[in-house]
């Protein structure tokens, strides 16, 4: 989670929500990519640092199913980065902060809960929790005050 909170730290300091993103690969250990939330630098509502991480990983492995490997993002996934994560069928989703407006996991719609969703991921939220809450309300904080 520390790496994922590095790269939300580099994407708020560029400007962008403060999300990161880490895939990991559990057998090795190894660090397969690193993303922070860019949809306003990209000019891509898709950017989402879940997203951007799982096409790095992706393009490294040549292969778009990322099975056994690990998400870390510091924000709870939203319904579009949930569905992504389903058809990359990650193995295990670990998460820092919840997002009562706009996290679809453990929020809103429960994606991976739903009879239709057709991978369901293990999960594990509140990973650093406060330390990832912090730099949301922080960033928004300064964003208002502008």
């Amino acid at each position: 989670m520390t790496l994922a909170l590095d790269e939300a730290r580099a994407a708020a300091a560029a400007g962008e929500t403060p999300v990161g993103a880490v895939i990991l690969d559990p057998a090795t250990g190894e660090v397969l990519a690193r993303a922070g939330n860019r949809p306003i630098g990209a000019h891509d509502p898709t950017a989402h640092a879940e997203i951007a991480a799982m096409r790095i990983a992706a393009a490294r492995l040549e292969n778009y199913r990322l099975t056994d490997l690990t998400l870390v993002v510091t924000l709870e996934p939203c319904a579009m980065c949930a569905g992504a994560i389903s058809h990359a069928r990650i193995g295990r989703v670990v998460f820092g902060a919840e997002d009562p407006k706009g996290g679809a996991v453990v929020h809103g719609p429960k994606f991976f809960a739903q009879p239709t969703c057709h991978w369901r991921p293990e999960v594990t939220g509140g990973v650093m929790a406060e330390e990832s809450a912090d730099l949301l309300r922080g960033f928004f904080r300064e964003r208002r005050k502008k």
